[in-house]
């Protein structure tokens, strides 16, 4: 297959939609080492690898973590692998060795010998479990040190998890994915704390109590150390804007002690001066910030970056979330710095209506004392942000450019990719898939 053909293939296995679990993949991994394409030790539960593996879960910051471990490793000289996901513009930068995105030679490759491996498989592999096959392939036949691999969703059953890890990384627990992980702050962390294995050490950043005593019980279980990151790193600078960044950076650090990994102060020092990691409150240009928050408690830490860095000066929000998300959350997290809201169309269907949005702010901010401005409306009640509707991103940023504020722009990492992708003049995730 070419590689437009193989990214079509793979983005037709959404059909089969989410499905948490881990014979597929298991099978999956054995069947591809089995027919040479990558060597891997295949026990009952996991499949070791020659290599070491962090494995980072998490609500918020565990791509931020994943960053954060991947460049300190090389700064240090180990060759490296990350396997993240959701990807922003292209699907490649999922899968990066040495912070090279996989090339369209290799994924269509790799893509094609999983093809047709899995041709007549019931049940067939999801997108995710293809993925991770093909990111385990690649960093074999790339002859990598340490992979990095950020769960998708949840842990326990995330297909990530049929991997045998040297550490398991835990980051901020709170609110997300609940129609897959439960709906309160123990069952997802019980899903998250799913990566602990037997005798494998713990690092976890610091948890509301609720989450932290599951995270607890699960590690005693496994007799896995468990090491709480409390401290904030602050000996040099980290190129990730915003005070929660020095708390991932003490956990990536922890991290890669923990997996018995060599760095040194210097090592370390260098990688965190030289992240690149779009999308975490991203500087564009001198007034544009781009953040992919896309939960409340994200939403908040958002919120308390931007004023860090403005003070008291009020945004001009572009906001697109997508809809499965808690929408009143975020919204009421965002309102408080927001000058004015606006509320582009996007190319996702997942995305949440503007007006349904509008609706959701025009109800957050009615306690300004009048009312919001209604959608669309120029004229901004005193104190209350006004609400904007465009049919895209360009007039939404058009829009927004003709105010003084500074801009933000967030609500969802698709969101963020798409702005990324119109602002670099580049096609974009929608045009590269064909979705």
């Amino acid at each position: 297959m070419t590689y437009k053909e193989a990214l079509s293939w793979l983005y037709s296995l959404q059909r089969f939609g989410i499905k948490l679990g881990l014979e597929n993949i298991r099978r999956l991994l054995a069947a591809l080492s089995r027919s040479g394409g990558f060597q891997a030790a295949v026990g009952d539960l996991e499949i070791a690898l020659p290599w070491k593996v962090i494995h980072i879960a998490g609500t918020n910051g565990k791509g931020s973590v994943c960053a954060m471990v991947d460049s300190i490793c090389r700064a240090q000289g180990h060759r490296t692998g990350l396997f993240t996901s959701p990807h922003l513009v292209t699907f490649r930068e999922r899968i990066r060795v040495n912070g090279e995105m996989v090339s369209e030679n290799a994924a269509a490759n790799g893509l094609t010998t999983v093809r047709n491996l899995i041709a007549d498989w019931d049940p067939h592999p999801t997108f995710f479990e293809v993925t991770t096959a093909l990111a385990v392939k690649h960093f074999s036949e790339s002859k990598i040190d340490v992979a990095i691999l950020e769960t998708g969703i949840g842990g326990r059953l995330d297909a990530t998890n049929a991997i045998q890890s040297d550490v398991s990384v835990i980051t901020q627990i709170d609110f997300d994915h609940q129609e897959w992980l439960g709906n309160t702050l123990a069952e997802i962390a019980s899903e998250k704390a799913g990566i602990i294995k037997r005798g494998i050490p713990v690092v976890s950043a610091p948890q509301l109590l609720e989450a932290e005593q599951v995270i607890r019980a699960r590690a005693i279980e496994c007799e896995a150390p468990l090491q709480v990151v409390t401290e904030s790193y602050g000996r040099s600078p980290i190129a990730l804007r915003g005070e929660y960044q020095k708390q991932n950076a003490a956990v990536a650090i922890a991290a890669i002690h923990a997996a018995q990994i060599d760095i040194d102060d210097k090592a370390t020092a260098r990688g965190l001066a030289t992240i690149d990691w779009p999308a975490r409150f991203q500087k564009w240009d001198e007034r544009t910030i781009v953040d992919g928050a896309h939960n409340p408690a994200a939403a908040r830490m958002l919120a308390e970056t931007w004023r860090e860095f403005f003070g008291n000066q009020k945004a001009t929000l572009i906001l697109a979330v997508l809809s499965d998300k808690d929408l009143r959350g975020i919204c009421d997290a965002l309102a408080p710095i927001a000058d004015s809201v606006v509320l582009p169309r996007i190319r996702s269907d997942r995305a949440a209506a503007p007006e349904k949005l509008a609706k959701i702010f025009e109800s957050v901010v009615s306690v300004c004392g009048a009312g919001a401005s209604p959608a669309g409306n120029p004229e901004a009640v005193r104190g209350c942000p006004t609400i904007s509707i465009t049919p895209s991103v360009a007039e939404a940023l058009a829009l927004a450019r003709a105010k003084a504020n500074p801009i933000l722009i967030a609500g969802s990492l698709h969101f963020a990719g798409e702005v990324l992708a119109y602002l670099r003049g580049e096609p974009g995730a929608f045009e590269e898939c064909a979705q």
